[in-house]
């Protein structure tokens, strides 16, 4: 992979070393186990996981387990799985932020000790009111001046387990009037009875993040916390904690757009939800913008950082063409997938002066745009099958393939003239008759006519069935952001997102397709075989590039 361009944050990474703040650059990525990684996700890594090598740092996992309601081991294996596809390799070791639950609760009794934190009585609510608005500064809690002695007491029995969830919080004595309202008493733990995925019930009371997500990285040696633009105004809370906590190691955090990305979404309780209604095939649909979806779509994990590496690190909010990522996936495969035939609707043909029982075989190519592919053998019979578009008996004008008495190129092959065909009760085509031109074989006929149309096929006698599936964008608004605050994202979820074909008919060579193996199934677009079904066929992306055209 090239080396991350320069950005406005190694700028500051680069200012920083030569005024001596960091003698070296070591990042993080601290996603929460509570669901699938998406293609939003993957810009974080990207950013830290590079940033750390093109300084020759060090990149840290660390799995953000400070809820315990949501969080599970399936979304902790997944998040690994994901990260080790894409190559972004966690050199400073994987961690968890359970496992500082111990120096997070020393913490905040120091914290007490110096008179900066206290214990409150106030409901969710109430501190809510409370805390005032962007225009009018809070009012301070009732239970702000307890004393030291009172509030170690308190904090105490509420790790004991004496107080119901929600009963008593723990708060930052920060300031109530600050124009920054994450900055006003802002609550860093709460009382929580419910049994964590790796401490068990060791714990009733759970640091919020604002608190403990510094103190990690503190911990840890992290120079520079790189995270989404969302947590702009969390920064101040971050570096009062830093600077409030008795450690040496005080990390920088810093802020780039996150990724927004037209027809998806982003919001993993969203992507929760279609998944627990069924109206997606789980969280590796490749419909989703998760990483797993996308791995199982087709994707590679260079055509995601090339896609990336195009959008860039920057501070301003934007919204991303999906057809850039698309055009990243087909960019590449037009260069490494090789050539197959399928035909998805299938319409038999018979070349009635071919002999019957014979079978000759055509050397196609396997990637035209590398001669080291070579080729590979196709067989041709008396009886095929093209595709169904690919054939009209009343053609419309300018209508270049197969018609009556027409003739048409059968890729790679011969001439044929299309010389009858039968229909069934409703008028449907159920079978074309042509015959072919001998001197015709894989050239142009000899006598000069022109033949217009060329189209693909397959034998009959070796072709393989398969159901082929073809993906299109999740959502019909492009901007899922502008949806109206009277609708919802399912009013805008895309009914032809999913479109499957059952006895389609490959030609045989992919009979030896390995689950995500990727063609380019010619004149249909690229395609890759399922990981979770036999003989199902996946379509990654259309050849057609509207975003090259752009």
């Amino acid at each position: 992979m090239e080396e991350m361009a320069s950005n406005f944050i190694h700028e500051i990474i680069d200012a920083d070393l030569a005024e001596g703040y960091a003698t070296e650059v070591h990042t993080r990525f601290p996603p929460e186990p509570n669901g699938y990684l998406h293609i939003g996700s993957a810009k974080a890594i990207w950013i830290n996981s590079e940033t750390a090598k093109k300084y020759g740092g060090l990149f840290n996992l660390r799995y953000d387990d400070t809820n315990p309601i949501k969080e599970d081991d399936e979304y902790v294996r997944s998040i690994y799985e994901d990260l080790c596809w894409l190559g972004a390799e966690p050199t400073g070791g994987v961690f968890y932020g359970s496992d500082y639950f111990d120096q997070c609760y020393e913490f905040a009794v120091n914290l007490i000790k110096e008179g900066k934190a206290y214990v409150c009585d106030l409901t969710a609510d109430q501190i809510r009111e409370y805390r005032g608005t962007l225009t009018e500064p809070g009012r301070p809690s009732p239970y702000r001046d307890r004393s030291v002695e009172e509030n170690l007491d308190l904090f105490e029995r509420m790790k004991a387990g004496e107080f119901g969830d929600g009963e008593k919080t723990l708060r930052a004595k920060i300031d109530m009037s600050s124009p920054n309202i994450n900055m006003r008493d802002p609550v860093i733990y709460r009382i929580l009875h419910a049994s964590h995925h790796r401490q068990g019930d060791k714990w009733c009371i759970y640091p919020l993040y604002d608190f403990a997500h510094p103190i990690q990285d503190a911990i840890e040696g992290i120079t520079f916390s790189l995270c989404s633009l969302e947590f702009e105004n969390h920064r101040p809370l971050y570096e009062w904690v830093v600077n409030n906590i008795p450690i040496e190691n005080k990390p920088k955090q810093r802020e780039f757009a996150r990724l927004n990305v037209t027809h998806t979404v982003m919001s993993k309780r969203y992507l929760r939800q279609l998944v627990e209604t069924g109206l997606v095939d789980g969280w590796d649909d490749p419909r989703m913008p998760t990483i797993c979806g996308l791995r199982r779509r087709g994707y590679t994990p260079s055509s995601i950082f090339d896609f990336l590496k195009r959008v860039g690190v920057a501070k301003a909010y934007s919204i991303v063409d999906i057809g850039l990522l698309e055009h990243c996936i087909r960019n590449e495969l037009n260069q490494t997938a090789p050539r197959a035939i399928a035909v998805l609707e299938p319409l038999k043909v018979t070349v009635t002066n071919y002999p019957e029982g014979q079978v000759e075989y055509f050397d196609l190519p396997n990637n035209p745009n590398d001669e080291s592919a070579g080729t590979r053998s196709v067989p041709f019979t008396r009886e095929l099958y093209i595709e169904q578009a690919d054939f009209m008996a009343e053609p419309i004008p300018k209508y270049f393939r197969m018609k009556p008495d027409g003739e048409v190129r059968l890729m790679g092959a011969y001439v044929v003239r299309c010389t009858g065909y039968n229909t069934d009760d409703a008028g449907n085509v159920t079978e074309v008759f042509c015959e072919y031109d001998p001197e015709t074989k894989g050239q142009n006929p000899p006598d000069g006519r022109k033949i217009k149309g060329t189209i693909h096929w397959v034998s009959a006698a070796t072709a393989i069935d398969a159901t082929v599936r073809l993906y299109d964008r999740l959502f019909t608004i492009e901007n899922t952001g502008d949806i109206p605050e009277d609708k919802s994202y399912n009013d805008y979820l895309n009914p032809d997102s999913l479109k499957e074909y059952t006895g389609c008919k490959l030609e045989p060579s992919l009979a030896t397709a390995q689950p995500g193996d990727r063609y380019q199934f010619v004149r249909s677009g690229y395609f890759c075989k399922d990981t979770r079904s036999e003989n199902v066929f996946n379509r990654i992306v259309g050849l057609k590039d509207s975003f090259a055209k752009k």
